[in-house]
Protein backbone atom coordinates (compact mmCIF):
# COMPACT_ATOMS: atom_id res chain seq x y z
CA UNK A 1 0.00 0.00 0.00
CA UNK A 2 1.33 3.43 -0.93
CA UNK A 3 1.84 5.50 2.42
CA UNK A 4 -0.67 8.06 2.42
CA UNK A 5 0.13 12.03 2.65
CA UNK A 6 -0.06 13.36 6.41
CA UNK A 7 -3.35 13.50 7.65
CA UNK A 8 -4.81 17.03 8.66
CA UNK A 9 -7.51 17.97 11.28
CA UNK A 10 -10.83 19.24 10.48
CA UNK A 11 -11.24 22.04 8.21
CA UNK A 12 -14.31 24.28 8.54
CA UNK A 13 -15.08 26.89 6.03
CA UNK A 14 -16.77 30.20 7.63
CA UNK A 15 -18.82 30.82 11.17
CA UNK A 16 -21.63 30.75 8.77
CA UNK A 17 -21.90 27.00 7.53
CA UNK A 18 -21.59 23.78 9.24
CA UNK A 19 -19.65 22.13 6.51
CA UNK A 20 -16.49 20.71 7.79
CA UNK A 21 -13.94 18.44 5.80
CA UNK A 22 -11.62 15.57 7.42
CA UNK A 23 -9.89 12.56 6.94
CA UNK A 24 -11.97 9.04 7.19
CA UNK A 25 -11.41 5.55 7.63
CA UNK A 26 -11.44 3.41 4.96
CA UNK A 27 -14.63 1.47 6.77
CA UNK A 28 -16.56 5.19 7.50
CA UNK A 29 -15.58 5.25 3.45
CA UNK A 30 -17.05 2.66 2.44
CA UNK A 31 -20.09 2.23 4.72
CA UNK A 32 -20.98 5.43 2.79
CA UNK A 33 -20.73 4.14 -0.61
CA UNK A 34 -22.72 0.31 0.35
CA UNK A 35 -25.40 3.17 0.46
CA UNK A 36 -25.66 4.75 -2.24
CA UNK A 37 -27.62 3.00 -5.14
CA UNK A 38 -25.05 4.29 -7.39
CA UNK A 39 -20.72 5.13 -6.93
CA UNK A 40 -18.26 4.85 -9.18
CA UNK A 41 -15.51 2.25 -8.55
CA UNK A 42 -12.72 4.36 -8.74
CA UNK A 43 -13.93 6.39 -5.89
CA UNK A 44 -13.81 3.38 -3.39
CA UNK A 45 -11.20 2.89 -0.66
CA UNK A 46 -9.93 -0.60 -2.95
CA UNK A 47 -9.34 1.62 -5.66
CA UNK A 48 -7.03 3.13 -3.87
CA UNK A 49 -5.08 0.39 -3.01
CA UNK A 50 -5.09 -0.35 -6.98
CA UNK A 51 -3.72 2.56 -7.65
CA UNK A 52 -0.58 1.99 -5.45
CA UNK A 53 1.61 4.36 -7.33
CA UNK A 54 -0.43 7.35 -6.12
CA UNK A 55 -0.63 8.19 -2.31
CA UNK A 56 -4.16 8.08 -1.22
CA UNK A 57 -6.41 9.69 1.76
CA UNK A 58 -9.99 9.03 2.18
CA UNK A 59 -11.85 12.16 3.07
CA UNK A 60 -15.27 13.02 4.55
CA UNK A 61 -17.72 15.86 4.11
CA UNK A 62 -19.61 16.76 7.38
CA UNK A 63 -22.78 18.58 7.63
CA UNK A 64 -22.40 19.20 11.66
CA UNK A 65 -22.34 15.03 12.68
CA UNK A 66 -23.33 14.20 9.73
CA UNK A 67 -21.40 12.48 6.57
CA UNK A 68 -22.54 14.00 3.58
CA UNK A 69 -20.11 12.67 1.23
CA UNK A 70 -16.57 10.93 0.31
CA UNK A 71 -14.26 11.14 -2.06
CA UNK A 72 -10.98 8.74 -2.62
CA UNK A 73 -8.07 11.18 -3.14
CA UNK A 74 -4.84 9.59 -5.15
CA UNK A 75 -1.51 12.42 -4.72
CA UNK A 76 0.75 12.65 -6.90
CA UNK A 77 3.55 14.61 -6.15
CA UNK A 78 5.92 16.31 -8.38
CA UNK A 79 9.82 16.42 -9.18
CA UNK A 80 11.87 18.16 -6.09
CA UNK A 81 8.69 19.77 -4.47
CA UNK A 82 6.35 18.76 -1.76
CA UNK A 83 3.16 19.71 -3.96
CA UNK A 84 0.87 17.62 -5.09
CA UNK A 85 -1.61 16.94 -7.87
CA UNK A 86 -5.34 16.25 -5.90
CA UNK A 87 -6.98 14.03 -7.75
CA UNK A 88 -10.79 12.10 -7.19
CA UNK A 89 -11.38 10.20 -10.04
CA UNK A 90 -15.29 9.92 -10.98
CA UNK A 91 -15.91 11.75 -7.65
CA UNK A 92 -16.28 12.97 -5.02
CA UNK A 93 -19.46 11.07 -4.30
CA UNK A 94 -21.70 13.51 -3.06
CA UNK A 95 -25.43 14.67 -3.12
CA UNK A 96 -24.92 17.17 -6.22
CA UNK A 97 -28.25 18.94 -5.96
CA UNK A 98 -27.19 20.38 -2.46
CA UNK A 99 -28.29 24.13 -2.01
CA UNK A 100 -24.70 24.89 -0.45
CA UNK A 101 -22.67 23.17 -3.46
CA UNK A 102 -20.68 26.29 -3.20
CA UNK A 103 -19.82 25.48 0.50
CA UNK A 104 -18.97 21.74 -0.51
CA UNK A 105 -16.91 22.57 -3.26
CA UNK A 106 -14.67 25.35 -1.26
CA UNK A 107 -13.95 23.08 1.48
CA UNK A 108 -12.13 20.63 -0.96
CA UNK A 109 -10.27 23.38 -1.95
CA UNK A 110 -9.38 24.67 1.19
CA UNK A 111 -8.26 20.60 2.14
CA UNK A 112 -6.17 20.38 -0.79
CA UNK A 113 -4.37 23.61 -0.43
CA UNK A 114 -3.76 23.33 2.98
CA UNK A 115 -2.26 19.40 2.00
CA UNK A 116 0.07 20.97 -0.27
CA UNK A 117 -2.05 20.59 -3.43
CA UNK A 118 -1.08 22.76 -6.15
CA UNK A 119 -4.10 21.73 -8.19
CA UNK A 120 -7.20 19.13 -7.07
CA UNK A 121 -8.31 17.67 -10.31
CA UNK A 122 -12.10 15.81 -9.97
CA UNK A 123 -14.43 14.43 -12.88
CA UNK A 124 -18.42 14.25 -11.18
CA UNK A 125 -20.14 11.54 -11.96
CA UNK A 126 -23.09 13.34 -12.73
CA UNK A 127 -24.92 13.32 -16.13
CA UNK A 128 -24.92 16.48 -18.65
CA UNK A 129 -27.39 15.05 -21.32
CA UNK A 130 -27.93 11.45 -23.08
CA UNK A 131 -28.82 10.32 -26.60
CA UNK A 132 -31.00 7.07 -27.23
CA UNK A 133 -29.77 4.31 -29.61
CA UNK A 134 -31.89 5.19 -32.36
CA UNK A 135 -30.79 9.59 -32.24
CA UNK A 136 -26.99 8.00 -32.56
CA UNK A 137 -27.81 5.93 -35.71
CA UNK A 138 -29.57 8.60 -37.59
CA UNK A 139 -26.85 10.85 -36.64
CA UNK A 140 -23.94 8.52 -37.98
CA UNK A 141 -26.41 7.98 -40.85
CA UNK A 142 -26.39 12.16 -41.20
CA UNK A 143 -23.08 13.17 -42.89
CA UNK A 144 -23.79 16.60 -41.58
CA UNK A 145 -23.08 14.67 -38.07
CA UNK A 146 -19.46 14.88 -36.98
CA UNK A 147 -19.72 14.87 -33.06
CA UNK A 148 -22.53 13.53 -30.49
CA UNK A 149 -22.46 16.79 -28.77
CA UNK A 150 -23.67 18.52 -31.89
CA UNK A 151 -26.62 16.42 -31.65
CA UNK A 152 -29.75 17.36 -30.09
CA UNK A 153 -29.70 15.49 -26.98
CA UNK A 154 -32.93 13.32 -26.04
CA UNK A 155 -32.72 14.27 -22.45
CA UNK A 156 -30.94 16.88 -20.61
CA UNK A 157 -30.55 16.88 -16.46
CA UNK A 158 -30.76 19.98 -14.83
CA UNK A 159 -28.15 19.07 -12.02
CA UNK A 160 -25.69 18.61 -14.76
CA UNK A 161 -26.15 21.99 -15.81
CA UNK A 162 -26.10 23.62 -12.68
CA UNK A 163 -23.08 21.84 -11.20
CA UNK A 164 -20.99 22.92 -14.21
CA UNK A 165 -22.18 26.12 -13.57
CA UNK A 166 -20.84 26.08 -10.14
CA UNK A 167 -17.46 24.48 -11.16
CA UNK A 168 -17.21 27.67 -13.19
CA UNK A 169 -18.23 30.58 -10.95
CA UNK A 170 -16.11 28.31 -8.48
CA UNK A 171 -12.83 29.02 -11.06
CA UNK A 172 -12.83 25.48 -12.10
CA UNK A 173 -11.71 24.72 -15.18
CA UNK A 174 -12.78 22.28 -17.88
CA UNK A 175 -10.12 19.79 -19.38
CA UNK A 176 -10.50 19.79 -22.71
CA UNK A 177 -11.84 16.76 -24.60
CA UNK A 178 -9.38 14.61 -26.49
CA UNK A 179 -9.68 13.74 -29.75
CA UNK A 180 -9.51 10.17 -28.63
CA UNK A 181 -8.90 8.53 -25.08
CA UNK A 182 -7.41 10.69 -22.73
CA UNK A 183 -5.10 9.51 -19.75
CA UNK A 184 -8.22 10.51 -17.75
CA UNK A 185 -11.60 9.00 -17.38
CA UNK A 186 -13.99 9.23 -20.06
CA UNK A 187 -16.91 11.82 -20.45
CA UNK A 188 -18.85 10.58 -22.58
CA UNK A 189 -19.80 6.52 -21.91
CA UNK A 190 -22.57 4.09 -22.91
CA UNK A 191 -25.20 2.41 -21.06
CA UNK A 192 -27.74 -0.03 -20.84
CA UNK A 193 -31.01 0.41 -19.01
CA UNK A 194 -31.89 -2.41 -16.61
CA UNK A 195 -34.27 -1.36 -13.73
CA UNK A 196 -37.44 -3.14 -14.38
CA UNK A 197 -36.15 -5.10 -17.43
CA UNK A 198 -35.90 -8.87 -18.19
CA UNK A 199 -33.53 -10.49 -20.24
CA UNK A 200 -35.76 -10.78 -22.78
CA UNK A 201 -36.89 -6.97 -22.63
CA UNK A 202 -32.74 -6.34 -23.02
CA UNK A 203 -31.91 -8.82 -26.16
CA UNK A 204 -35.38 -7.27 -27.97
CA UNK A 205 -33.92 -3.69 -27.75
CA UNK A 206 -30.69 -4.76 -29.61
CA UNK A 207 -30.14 -4.47 -33.10
CA UNK A 208 -30.28 -7.79 -35.38
CA UNK A 209 -26.85 -7.65 -35.76
CA UNK A 210 -26.28 -8.22 -31.76
CA UNK A 211 -28.92 -10.82 -31.91
CA UNK A 212 -27.76 -13.01 -34.43
CA UNK A 213 -24.48 -12.81 -32.91
CA UNK A 214 -25.57 -13.78 -29.43
CA UNK A 215 -27.36 -16.86 -31.27
CA UNK A 216 -24.93 -17.96 -32.91
CA UNK A 217 -22.41 -17.83 -30.53
CA UNK A 218 -24.66 -19.55 -28.30
CA UNK A 219 -25.21 -22.18 -31.85
CA UNK A 220 -21.27 -23.22 -32.08
CA UNK A 221 -20.84 -23.99 -28.52
CA UNK A 222 -19.18 -21.01 -26.93
CA UNK A 223 -19.26 -21.64 -23.04
CA UNK A 224 -18.92 -18.72 -20.66
CA UNK A 225 -17.63 -19.36 -17.58
CA UNK A 226 -16.73 -17.00 -14.10
CA UNK A 227 -12.80 -17.33 -13.51
CA UNK A 228 -10.79 -17.41 -10.42
CA UNK A 229 -7.78 -15.86 -9.60
CA UNK A 230 -5.57 -18.54 -11.06
CA UNK A 231 -7.27 -17.78 -14.50
CA UNK A 232 -5.98 -13.65 -14.60
CA UNK A 233 -2.72 -15.12 -16.30
CA UNK A 234 -5.05 -16.45 -19.00
CA UNK A 235 -6.78 -13.30 -19.46
CA UNK A 236 -3.50 -11.30 -19.15
CA UNK A 237 -1.98 -13.26 -22.46
CA UNK A 238 -5.25 -12.48 -24.78
CA UNK A 239 -5.42 -9.13 -23.11
CA UNK A 240 -2.14 -8.63 -24.64
CA UNK A 241 -2.87 -9.91 -27.37
CA UNK A 242 -5.82 -7.85 -27.92
CA UNK A 243 -3.62 -4.65 -27.58
CA UNK A 244 -1.21 -5.71 -30.33
CA UNK A 245 -3.71 -5.80 -32.70
CA UNK A 246 -5.51 -3.13 -31.73
CA UNK A 247 -2.77 -0.66 -31.23
CA UNK A 248 -2.64 0.20 -27.19
CA UNK A 249 -0.29 -0.09 -24.32
CA UNK A 250 -1.50 -2.99 -22.29
CA UNK A 251 -1.41 -2.74 -18.34
CA UNK A 252 0.75 -5.74 -16.24
CA UNK A 253 -0.47 -8.72 -15.42
CA UNK A 254 0.53 -7.19 -11.59
CA UNK A 255 -1.74 -4.61 -12.22
CA UNK A 256 -4.67 -6.97 -12.91
CA UNK A 257 -4.00 -9.29 -9.63
CA UNK A 258 -3.43 -5.88 -7.63
CA UNK A 259 -7.04 -5.19 -8.85
CA UNK A 260 -8.52 -8.28 -7.88
CA UNK A 261 -7.15 -8.78 -4.61
CA UNK A 262 -7.82 -4.87 -3.80
CA UNK A 263 -11.48 -5.10 -4.76
CA UNK A 264 -12.51 -8.47 -3.57
CA UNK A 265 -11.15 -7.89 0.13
CA UNK A 266 -13.25 -4.79 0.13
CA UNK A 267 -16.39 -6.66 -0.93
CA UNK A 268 -16.42 -10.15 -2.61
CA UNK A 269 -18.83 -9.54 -5.30
CA UNK A 270 -17.12 -6.55 -6.56
CA UNK A 271 -15.37 -7.42 -9.36
CA UNK A 272 -15.84 -10.71 -11.30
CA UNK A 273 -13.47 -12.29 -14.45
CA UNK A 274 -16.08 -14.01 -17.23
CA UNK A 275 -14.03 -16.35 -19.65
CA UNK A 276 -15.61 -17.09 -23.17
CA UNK A 277 -14.37 -20.59 -24.78
CA UNK A 278 -14.85 -22.41 -27.75
CA UNK A 279 -13.83 -26.28 -27.87
CA UNK A 280 -11.63 -25.96 -25.43
CA UNK A 281 -9.78 -22.26 -26.16
CA UNK A 282 -10.07 -19.05 -24.74
CA UNK A 283 -11.64 -16.35 -27.07
CA UNK A 284 -12.79 -13.87 -24.93
CA UNK A 285 -12.43 -12.50 -21.47
CA UNK A 286 -13.48 -9.59 -19.63
CA UNK A 287 -13.80 -8.12 -16.08
CA UNK A 288 -16.99 -7.08 -14.20
CA UNK A 289 -17.41 -4.86 -11.41
CA UNK A 290 -20.37 -4.19 -9.41
CA UNK A 291 -20.83 -0.79 -6.79
CA UNK A 292 -24.45 -0.95 -5.24
CA UNK A 293 -27.34 -1.36 -8.16
CA UNK A 294 -24.47 -0.19 -11.15
CA UNK A 295 -22.60 -2.73 -12.95
CA UNK A 296 -19.59 -1.63 -15.87
CA UNK A 297 -17.40 -3.41 -18.16
CA UNK A 298 -13.81 -2.65 -17.49
CA UNK A 299 -11.76 -4.37 -19.32
CA UNK A 300 -11.99 -7.01 -22.38
CA UNK A 301 -10.06 -8.71 -24.18
CA UNK A 302 -10.60 -11.29 -27.46
CA UNK A 303 -8.15 -13.88 -29.67
CA UNK A 304 -7.61 -12.73 -33.29
CA UNK A 305 -8.00 -16.18 -34.33
CA UNK A 306 -12.19 -17.74 -34.50
CA UNK A 307 -13.36 -14.19 -34.77
CA UNK A 308 -16.35 -15.78 -36.30
CA UNK A 309 -17.52 -17.75 -33.25
CA UNK A 310 -18.46 -14.04 -31.50
CA UNK A 311 -17.13 -14.44 -28.31
CA UNK A 312 -16.95 -10.56 -27.25
CA UNK A 313 -20.94 -11.08 -27.96
CA UNK A 314 -21.72 -14.45 -26.14
CA UNK A 315 -19.49 -12.72 -22.90
CA UNK A 316 -20.79 -9.45 -22.69
CA UNK A 317 -24.59 -10.82 -22.63
CA UNK A 318 -23.98 -12.90 -19.98
CA UNK A 319 -22.51 -10.18 -18.35
CA UNK A 320 -25.90 -7.78 -18.88
CA UNK A 321 -28.14 -11.32 -17.57
CA UNK A 322 -25.76 -11.70 -14.55
CA UNK A 323 -26.10 -7.78 -13.92
CA UNK A 324 -29.92 -8.18 -13.96
CA UNK A 325 -29.79 -10.79 -11.91
CA UNK A 326 -27.81 -8.83 -9.39
CA UNK A 327 -30.49 -6.29 -9.05
CA UNK A 328 -28.69 -3.69 -10.94
CA UNK A 329 -30.36 -0.78 -12.31
CA UNK A 330 -27.50 -0.01 -15.06
CA UNK A 331 -25.17 -1.75 -17.21
CA UNK A 332 -22.09 0.18 -18.37
CA UNK A 333 -20.03 -0.52 -21.37
CA UNK A 334 -17.63 2.94 -20.31
CA UNK A 335 -16.18 5.29 -22.49
CA UNK A 336 -17.03 6.52 -26.44
CA UNK A 337 -15.75 9.14 -28.40
CA UNK A 338 -17.97 10.87 -29.67
CA UNK A 339 -17.53 11.03 -33.03
CA UNK A 340 -19.60 9.97 -35.51
CA UNK A 341 -17.23 10.36 -38.56
CA UNK A 342 -17.48 7.20 -40.79
CA UNK A 343 -13.78 7.94 -41.47
CA UNK A 344 -12.47 8.06 -37.51
CA UNK A 345 -11.00 5.11 -36.70
CA UNK A 346 -13.28 4.91 -33.17
CA UNK A 347 -16.23 5.27 -34.95
CA UNK A 348 -16.26 1.13 -34.89
CA UNK A 349 -16.62 1.27 -31.13
CA UNK A 350 -19.74 3.04 -30.79
CA UNK A 351 -21.44 1.27 -33.44
CA UNK A 352 -20.54 -2.10 -31.42
CA UNK A 353 -22.22 -0.35 -28.10
CA UNK A 354 -24.99 1.34 -30.08
CA UNK A 355 -26.28 -2.59 -31.10
CA UNK A 356 -26.95 -3.28 -27.02
CA UNK A 357 -29.97 -0.78 -27.87
CA UNK A 358 -28.76 1.19 -24.67
CA UNK A 359 -27.99 5.26 -24.64
CA UNK A 360 -24.84 7.82 -24.49
CA UNK A 361 -24.70 9.86 -21.64
CA UNK A 362 -22.54 12.75 -21.28
CA UNK A 363 -21.04 13.12 -17.71
CA UNK A 364 -20.01 17.10 -16.38
CA UNK A 365 -16.87 15.54 -17.06
CA UNK A 366 -12.96 16.37 -15.50
CA UNK A 367 -11.98 19.91 -13.72
CA UNK A 368 -8.94 21.08 -12.54
CA UNK A 369 -9.19 24.22 -9.73
CA UNK A 370 -5.50 25.68 -9.81
CA UNK A 371 -4.09 26.39 -6.23
CA UNK A 372 -1.00 27.03 -7.69
CA UNK A 373 -1.00 29.15 -11.05
CA UNK A 374 2.87 29.21 -11.36
CA UNK A 375 3.04 25.55 -11.12
CA UNK A 376 0.13 24.53 -12.58
CA UNK A 377 0.86 26.30 -15.49
CA UNK A 378 4.21 23.95 -15.55
CA UNK A 379 2.38 20.70 -15.08
CA UNK A 380 0.39 21.44 -17.83
CA UNK A 381 3.25 22.36 -19.75
CA UNK A 382 4.93 19.27 -18.93
CA UNK A 383 1.87 16.89 -19.70
CA UNK A 384 1.44 18.67 -23.07
CA UNK A 385 5.19 17.73 -24.07
CA UNK A 386 4.21 13.80 -22.53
Amino acid sequence: MASAVAALPPVALRAVTSIVVRTISAADHLDFVRARRSASFLQTPGWGEVKNDWQQESLGWYDGDAIVGVGLVLYRQIPLLKRYLAYLPEGPVLDWDRPDLHSLLQALATYARRKGAFAVRMGPQVPLRSWSAETIKKAIADSGSRRLSDVPADERMATGHLVAEALRSTRWRPLASAVGFSSGQPQFVFQIPLSGRTPDDVLSGMNQLWRRNIKKADKLGVVVTQGAAGDIPAFHQLYVETARRDSFTPRPLGYFQQMFTALLAEDPDRIRLYLAHHEGDLVAAATWVKVGRHTWYSYGASSTTKREVRGSNAIQWRMICDSIEAGADVYDLRGITETLDSDDPHIGLIQFKVGTGGRAVEYVGEWDLPLNRLLYTGFQAYMSRR
